[in-house]
C-alpha cells in the first residue's frame, strides 16, 4: 500500500510485516477515526486544522517504520533475543497504528465532561482486546495471542523495553507524527524539528542489567541539537496552539454544555437527539462499547445543535453560541490571582457580577486551569551516549533542557461571556 501524506511524503507499508497496517484500516473501528478531529474544537482558532484522528494515526505507524527500520540498522551489537523480530516488528506497527483508537469525539472533551466515562486508552484496550470489534478480529487471524500483545504495547509494556517506550515515552511515534502534522495544519511552525536527523542520531545505551534490552539513547556528538529541538517544538506547540485562548473558552463552553446536558437528564427532562452513551453516563451506568463506537465529532455537535431548543435557557444559549462561534473570552490570571485562592476570589467577584445581569453564573462564568509538563516527568530519563564515558541523562548534558527538566507550563484563566469582560475586569480592577 503507498499513500501520499501532506507531512510525510510518500507513505508505504509494502513488506510482509508492515501489511498489517492496511489489514487494519478498514476496519470500522480505525473508519471512525477519519469522523474525529485531531485537533478537536482547535480549527475555531486555527482554520486549517480539520486532520483527524486517522490521518495521524498513518503518520504515527510511519514513523514507526522509520524507526524500526533505524533499530535494525544498529541492533548488531545486542545479542538476538533483544531484537525486533518480524513478528515484534508487527506488533509494533499495528500499536502505533491503533494507539489513539479510543479517543472520543472532540478530543479529550468527552471523556473529561461525560461522568464515568474512561480514559481513551481504557477504550483503546478495550476495542482491540473485544471479540466482537473487526481490529480485534483482523490480529487474531494473524495471531491469537496479537491482540492482548498490542494492547499491552499501546499501554507502554513489552519485554523489550526500548520498543515500549517507542510507543508510549519521552519521545515516542505518537509525539513524532502529531508535532509535525499539527504544525503543518496551523501554519505554526513552531513544532517543526529534524525527524530524519533524530533518527540517525539513535543509538542504544547499555543496561547494567546485560540481560535486558538496553533503552534507546541520543548520540550526543551529532543528535543533541536535534532532540532539544523535537522537546522545545512540543512546549512551543503548547504555547502557541494547545493551550490557545480560544480553543480553551471553546472548550469550557461545550464541556458546560455537556455537563448541563446531563444534569438535566438526571432530573428527568428530555432532550432531543442525546447520545446514546451520554445517555447512559448521565444515568450512571456504564458505557457500553458499541455506543461509544457511535460517538463521533459530527454525532455530538449534532447533539448540541438540537439542545439549541431545550427549555433550559442557558443550555439552549450555549449550544447556539458555540455553533455560531460566539466564543466567550479569557482574562489571564498571574500572581496571586493565579494561587487557589487568588482564583476563587476573582471567581466569586466575576460570578457576583454576572448574577447582577441575570445571568447563571456557573453557566457563563468559570476557570479554565490548563498544564503541561514538556520534559522531564518520565519515569526513566532519555540517556545521552558518547563515544567515550557512561551515557548521562539528557538533562545532565542538555544547557536547555537541564533548565525545564521538571518544570511546568500553565495557564490559569478565567473565562466569561463576552458581555461580562468590560463590568468584571472593572470589578476586579484590571
Amino acid at each position: 500500500m503507498i499513500l501520499r501524506d501532506p507531512v510525510h511524503g510518500l507513505v508505504a507499508f509494502e513488506s510482509d510485516e508492515e501489511r498489517i497496517v492496511e489489514q487494519l484500516m478498514d476496519t470500522p473501528e480505525v473508519q471512525r477515526l477519519r469522523r474525529v478531529r485531531q485537533l478537536g474544537v482547535t480549527s475555531l482558532a486555527f482554520p486549517g486544522a480539520e486532520h483527524s484522528r486517522f490521518s495521524h494515526a498513518i503518520g504515527a505507524a510511519f514513523v514507526m517504520k522509520l524507526l524500526l527500520a533505524r533499530l535494525r540498522a544498529i541492533h548488531g551489537a545486542l545479542p538476538e533475543a533483544q531484537r525486533v523480530t518480524p513478528a515484534m516488528a508487527r506488533e509494533a506497527l499495528a500499536a502505533a497504528f491503533l494507539h489513539d483508537l479510543g479517543h472520543g469525539p472532540l478530543s479529550h472533551l468527552f471523556e473529561d465532561a461525560i461522568p464515568g466515562t474512561p480514559a481513551h486508552e481504557t477504550w483503546t484496550e478495550r476495542i482491540v482486546l473485544d471479540p466482537s470489534t473487526g481490529v480485534h478480529r483482523v490480529l487474531r487471524s494473524i495471531d491469537a495471542s496479537l491482540p492482548a500483545r498490542v494492547a499491552a504495547l499501546v499501554h507502554g509494556r513489552h519485554e523489550i523495553a526500548y520498543l515500549a517506550r517507542a510507543v508510549s515515552g519521552e519521545f515516542d511515534v505518537d509525539r513524532c507524527d502529531y508535532l509535525l502534522r499539527d504544525a503543518h495544519a496551523t501554519g505554526v511552525r513552531y513544532g517543526v524539528y529534524d525527524l530524519d536527523w533524530l533518527l540517525r542520531s539513535l543509538r542504544f545505551a547499555a543496561d547494567v542489567d546485560p540481560s535486558r534490552a538496553p533503552s534507546l539513547a541520543i548520540d550526543g556528538a551529532k543528535g543533541l541539537p536535534a532532540i532539544e529541538a523535537f522537546i522545545i517544538a512540543r512546549l512551543f506547540m503548547f504555547q502557541q496552539v494547545y493551550l490557545h485562548k480560544a480553543t480553551r473558552a471553546a472548550e469550557w463552553m461545550i464541556r458546560t454544555i455537556l455537563a448541563r446536558a446531563v444534569d438535566a437528564l438526571r432530573s428527568g427532562r428530555a432532550l432531543p437527539g442525546v447520545p446514546a452513551a451520554v445517555a447512559a453516563g448521565a444515568r450512571g451506568e456504564p458505557l457500553a462499547l458499541d455506543d461509544y463506537l457511535e460517538l463521533d465529532d459530527g454525532v455530538l455537535w449534532g447533539a448540541m445543535h438540537a439542545w439549541e431548543g431545550a427549555s433550559d435557557e442557558s443550555l439552549s444559549d450555549l449550544a447556539r453560541r458555540i455553533r455560531a462561534r460566539s466564543l466567550f473570552k479569557t482574562l489571564d490570571l498571574f500572581g496571586d490571582q493565579a494561587t487557589p485562592d487568588g482564583r476563587a476570589r476573582v471567581l466569586d467577584v466575576a460570578r457576583d457580577v454576572a448574577r447582577a445581569r441575570g445571568l447563571e453564573p456557573t453557566a457563563y462564568v468559570g476557570l479554565d486551569v490548563a498544564s503541561d509538563e514538556p520534559f522531564g516527568g518520565q519515569a526513566e530519563p532519555l540517556m545521552v551516549v558518547y563515544a567515550k564515558g557512561p551515557a548521562r541523562p539528557l538533562h545532565d548534558v542538555s544547557f536547555l533542557l537541564g533548565r525545564l527538566a521538571g518544570q511546568a507550563l500553565s495557564r490559569v484563566r478565567l473565562v466569561l461571556a463576552p458581555e461580562l469582560r468590560a463590568p468584571v475586569t472593572h470589578a476586579l480592577g484590571l
